[in-house]
């Protein structure tokens, strides 16, 4: 059985995430279930995403993604340079942008599947060269909260899967000391809540058919004589469905 397409498309969030990242856990978790495919673009805010938007996931595509996992809005709540260069992109388009990059990908397929991610905080403290020329910071938790709010509730409208990791990541009391490898990009610590909470979606929601890695057939999952030799020696064991290592902790 051919594996499942999922898809990150998104920010540095989602390019960085194969650095010990949540993209990596993923991958690794849905070896021989789903071909984990990154679409990550450092910088970009949801203006360039929604540019191309048509040359990700043409729309006349002999295959279409299983699932589409999407994050825009840290860069988007950069505060404006007066130039008007920079990531930045006002509230109430970023809001359109997202939900015209939704409507693209629900076209694509009745069985593509979609979660927004919102904006994670951020540890201010933690970051470099985070002052404009005037002393203002370009970016602020309360902005990523923002930002945040207004992807959730975007996607209560649309009826679209959303996890809300700007209040996940800071139920850890010691957030701000272990998520972040520089104050906005997420570290192991940071990223395993991530995964936590795209399992937990992927667990609860009635797709048919399932998504989550559990719940998914392994490619070439059959018995074969070539296996290892059980403790028999008559049968052997079958591994590909055997977690590694064997203690794994997801869900």
């Amino acid at each position: 059985m051919r594996p499942a397409k999922f898809v990150l498309f998104g920010s540095s969030i989602v390019q960085y995430s194969y650095y010990e990242g949540w993209g990596a856990i993923l991958s690794h978790l849905y070896a021989r279930k789903a071909d984990i495919v990154l679409r990550g673009y450092a910088a970009w805010n949801s203006r360039r995403g929604l540019q191309v938007i048509d040359k990700i996931f043409p729309k006349n595509a002999t295959e279409q993604p299983s699932l589409v996992i999407v994050y825009f809005g840290g860069n988007d709540s950069t505060r404006p340079h007066p130039s008007g260069l920079g990531p930045h992109v006002p509230l109430e388009e970023y809001i359109e942008n997202m939900r015209k990059i939704a409507i693209h990908i629900k076209s694509l397929s009745e069985k593509t599947r979609i979660i927004f991610l919102s904006t994670p905080p951020i540890n201010e403290a933690q970051i470099q060269d985070n002052s404009d020329p005037l002393g203002q910071p370009l970016k602020t938790n309360e902005t990523c909260r923002i930002y945040s709010e207004a992807c959730l509730e975007l996607c209560r409208e649309m009826n679209i899967k959303a996890i809300d990791l700007w209040s996940a990541i800071q139920k850890r009391d010691d957030w701000r000391d272990v998520c972040f490898i520089d104050g906005v990009h997420l570290s192991i610590e940071g990223s395993k809540i991530v995964v936590k909470e795209i399992l937990k979606v992927l667990k609860e929601a009635e797709w048919k058919p399932s998504l989550h890695w559990k719940s998914m057939p392994g490619e070439f999952g059959e018995d074969s004589p070539y296996d290892p030799v059980g403790p028999d020696g008559k049968t052997t064991i079958n591994v590909s469905n055997i977690p590694f290592p064997e203690d794994i902790e997801w869900d």
